[in-house]
């Protein structure tokens, strides 16, 4: 059975949402702090993180920069800030995904589901060459010049997925199905916030796009530069 570390202080919603999800089949490990937390994924093999981010002792994003050190376990912030600087930062450490409270259990089943899919998935296909930009989705590894990108897994596959559509508008409602493995909201900033952070490491910027551009109002695709 799958096995989740749920890092949440508010003893109530740790409480229904272990129970949740282990009537759901789910294994559950809790913890009600941050240091708790990072020793507990350091030790342990969980197969998801569920990481609340106003913990008492330690920030939840400074205690996500501590597992990502250590771990490339899938975590998902579960978290009262909706700011869309909060979400970046959160993103940009390396969350795969994120939910805004109040949630259900069944929002977070439905994430956690989501992600679990992308990452037993896999792929045999070889790399993607689109101008100076290399997507090898075998060893999950997106280059620049033969140089890295510190991509985190939800940005490869939003990078891959139009990679693989090279030329082709991918509308929002096609992404969050294929990419997040949920249906289409019109307040859900997930797609846009990624974008941000993904343009910004490939060294663009939404005035001055190079791979992505947005076709207003229809959605994405991913160009090659030099065409």
């Amino acid at each position: 059975m799958p096995s989740v570390l749920l890092v949440e202080d508010d003893q109530t919603i740790r409480q229904r949402l272990t129970e949740y999800l282990t009537s759901r089949g789910f294994s559950v490990e809790t913890s009600a702090t941050g240091m708790d937390a990072v020793h507990l994924a350091t030790a342990g093999n969980y197969d998801i993180i569920v990481l609340d981010l106003g913990l008492p002792d330690i920030d939840g994003t400074q205690v996500l920069k501590m597992i990502r050190s250590v771990s490339t376990v899938p975590v998902v912030v579960a978290t009262a800030r909706d700011d869309e600087s909060e979400i970046v930062a959160v993103l940009g450490s390396g969350a795969d995904d994120y939910v805004v409270k109040p949630f259900s259990g069944a929002q977070i089943e439905a994430r956690i589901a989501a992600i679990m899919r992308r990452v037993n998935a896999g792929t045999v296909s070889g790399p993607i060459r689109i101008g100076d930009l290399t997507i090898d989705t075998q060893t999950r590894v997106a280059a620049i010049a033969e140089s890295p990108i510190d991509l985190t897994r939800k940005e490869f596959d939003f990078l891959a997925y139009l990679a693989e559509r090279v030329g082709v508008v991918v509308s929002k409602r096609d992404l969050l199905a294929e990419v997040w493995r949920q249906p289409y909201g019109g307040a859900d900033k997930t797609i846009d916030v990624h974008l941000s952070v993904l343009r910004r490491k490939l060294g663009e910027s939404a005035s001055q796009p190079r791979y992505l551009q947005t076709v207003h109002s229809v959605g994405i695709k991913l160009v090659d530069p030099n065409s």
